[in-house]
């Protein structure tokens, strides 16, 4: 009977990191976003064309609760940049200016986290969930040389314009004016305040120390409401400008590092402390 005991505990001891109690994490963040301004009217315009455009997630912050070593619930609120550059072309395609989106977020994903539930040093995981992003301050400017562009029928003509024999407009030049901001006199000018967006992760959770592990993870997140003012998208459809009321959403793909704490002990190390447990109990029965 003691010997079967003893086999018994041994087993315990040697799973028992596959059914340890909910573990509570804090940690801080940053990273870089590759973001990008979905618009079928500016996409489909001939006078834009879009600029890969990179923008920082300088700081965040994540508390997480890892129910069981697979899965796990995290919240994080997270300072973020966004936007995207379009080149102005003429009709040579040359650019002759930008129209410029920046927009600054706090982001509030919560995420429902899927783990590697092995008590390795290195474990993978991925994360999806609602993403709640409220807008700090955004600003969409435009500006331009006198130029000859090419301008749809179905678009508003820029003040000065002059039609050409072969359909293109000589435009004059446009310093740089504000199309939206956070604080503009109007409210149709402003952005929307809130977007409701999806998230989601890919990484790789590195411990480093007995309280303390890495994070590392591609992240992305796609609004499901358009960032303009309501007011102003019912006025764009009813206007019937086909460059300028379908549906703007923002898409950021980036990387994501942080330095997270674990209360407790970090899964390796408390799998390596039950190791040792387990030898012990051995050496002295």
């Amino acid at each position: 009977m003691r010997k079967m005991n003893r086999k018994l505990l041994l087993l315990l001891l040697l799973f028992s990191p596959l059914v340890t109690l909910a573990q509570v994490h804090i940690g801080v963040t940053t990273g870089v976003n590759s973001t990008f301004v979905l618009d079928k009217g500016l996409s489909e315009d001939p006078r834009y064309n879009s600029q890969m455009t990179y923008n920082f997630a300088p700081a965040g912050f994540s508390f997480g609760v890892d129910i069981s070593n697979g899965f796990g619930i995290q919240l994080e609120s997270i300072l973020a940049n966004q936007g995207q550059v379009f080149e102005v072309l003429d009709v040579a395609k040359t650019a002759v200016g930008e129209r410029k989106i920046d927009l600054s977020y706090i982001q509030l994903p919560l995420l429902f986290k899927f783990m590697s539930a092995k008590a390795t040093k290195a474990r993978t995981n991925f994360s999806l969930g609602p993403q709640l992003s409220i807008l700090r301050n955004g600003v969409e400017t435009i500006q331009y040389e006198a130029s000859t562009q090419n301008i749809e029928n179905t678009n508003e003509l820029p003040e000065g314009a002059t039609l050409n024999a072969n359909g293109s407009y000589d435009v004059p030049a446009l310093p740089s004016t504000e199309l939206l901001s956070t604080s503009a006199n109007e409210e149709i000018n402003k952005f929307n305040e809130t977007e409701l967006q999806i998230a989601a992760s890919f990484g790789v959770d590195i411990d480093i120390s007995k309280y303390f592990y890495l994070s590392t993870l591609i992240r992305a997140n796609y609004s499901f409401t358009d960032m303009r003012n309501g007011d102003l998208v019912d006025l764009l459809k009813s206007s019937n400008l086909n460059g300028l009321f379908d549906r703007r959403a923002n898409l950021a793909i980036g990387a994501q590092i942080g330095l997270n704490f674990m209360f407790g002990g970090v899964r390796s190390f408390k799998a390596k402390q039950l190791d040792r447990n387990a030898e012990a109990f051995l050496y002295n029965n």
